[in-house]
């Protein structure tokens, strides 16, 4: 059974009459603006098991908009089949933090923000661009319509001047001065980060244990999978053994990652819940070449800012195309390979003891 959805709208009705189906609590986030289709856009969530549980599992889908498809199959397979949940044990699926940029195939929100390098509170300050940042801006962020500019021939040369891991790092860690930029994380916290943020204020008043998974597409080869580890309650090692896979600290992970993002989604469970024990994972699966996706994220970006930012053209299914794989074998081993960490992740945490 295919679980990807073709579009935003689909995923969402498919999330919540699965979640109907299943007899499960579902709570809706309503954000700004409207769809693709004209649709309301919300973040949903699902939670299954005890509503006191105190060790919480938090799958989270969508963070980055086009990313959204890879997570969603993920938990409407959950839902429909639902994994064993002990009795003190709770599943929370959060089903596309950034449903804007799912709905228009976009990697930022409704304000061009990149929610995972948004989560930077008001009491603390923006990091400015790096150097190299600030170079390649009018590159990155050429303030016209997609078209064909020699952009392979001009990044080549700045990887010469620069180095790659140095290039990438620049790129891609986040900035705050180009609102129309790529990996632009905003001034503020987002309405739909707020939102979420009072959410789980409101509804995880004093969780001991929490998991969670952030799934994401796009760094690495096709199908590769990596679990980046950026908070620690359990060391690397050991939480490797015990979801049967390797886990790394996210700094380490020079050939995937490579960089040290700002205002990571992370922030805000380490924030609303300081003296709670938290593993936070970004579990990651690779899709085309780096230089393809940023070169799709720049064309996409280009139509939208100057272009009519229609849904149909081709930079979106580009785009699209680049987060999720069309074929059905990488289709497949998303969705068994997401189930599988999920169903060891309740499986640990029903195992951990006071």
């Amino acid at each position: 059974m295919d679980f990807f959805s073709p579009d935003y709208l689909s995923a969402r009705n498919n999330f919540r009459a699965a979640a109907t189906a299943a007899g499960v609590k579902l709570s809706a986030l309503p954000v700004p603006g409207a769809g693709a289709a004209g649709e309301h856009l919300a973040t949903d969530i699902a939670w299954l098991g005890p509503p006191t549980a105190e060790k919480l599992l938090l799958h989270c889908s969508g963070l980055h908009g086009v990313e959204g498809f890879a997570g969603a199959a993920i938990q409407l397979q959950l839902l429909r089949q639902p994994p064993k949940i002990a009795a003190d044990c709770a599943l929370l699926l959060v089903h596309v933090l950034n449903p804007y940029g799912m709905s228009w195939l976009r990697r930022a929100n409704e304000n061009n923000v990149d929610l995972n390098r948004n989560f930077i509170f008001a009491d603390q300050p923006r990091p400015q661009p790096a150097a190299a940042y600030l170079r390649l801006d009018p590159l990155l962020n050429s303030a016209y319509p997609p078209r064909f500019d020699g952009f392979y021939a001009k990044l080549i040369y700045h990887l010469l001047r620069c180095g790659y891991p140095t290039l990438k790092a620049a790129i891609a860690c986040g900035q705050y001065r180009f609102p129309r930029g790529l990996f632009y994380g905003g001034e503020q916290l987002e309405p739909g980060a707020l939102l979420y943020h009072d959410w789980l204020q409101a509804h995880l008043s004093a969780p001991r244990r929490l998991l969670v998974l952030d799934l994401h597409t796009g760094l690495g080869r096709p199908g590769q999978e990596s679990l980046l580890q950026s908070l620690a309650a359990t060391p690397a090692d050991l939480l490797s053994q015990r979801l049967a896979t390797r886990v790394s600290p996210d700094h380490q992970e020079t050939k995937v990652l490579g960089y040290k993002t700002s205002g990571g989604h992370e922030q805000l469970y380490a924030r609303l819940f300081p003296v709670c024990e938290i593993d936070f994972i970004t579990h990651e699966f690779g899709t085309r070449p780096a230089l393809q996706v940023l070169k799709a994220l720049r064309a996409e970006n280009q139509w939208h800012h100057y272009g009519a930012g229609n849904i149909d053209h081709p930079t979106k299914q580009q785009l699209k195309e680049a987060f999720c794989l069309p074929e059905r074998a990488w289709r497949q081993r998303i969705v068994e390979r997401g189930r599988r960490l999920v169903e060891q992740g309740l499986k640990m945490l029903a195992e951990d003891r006071d």
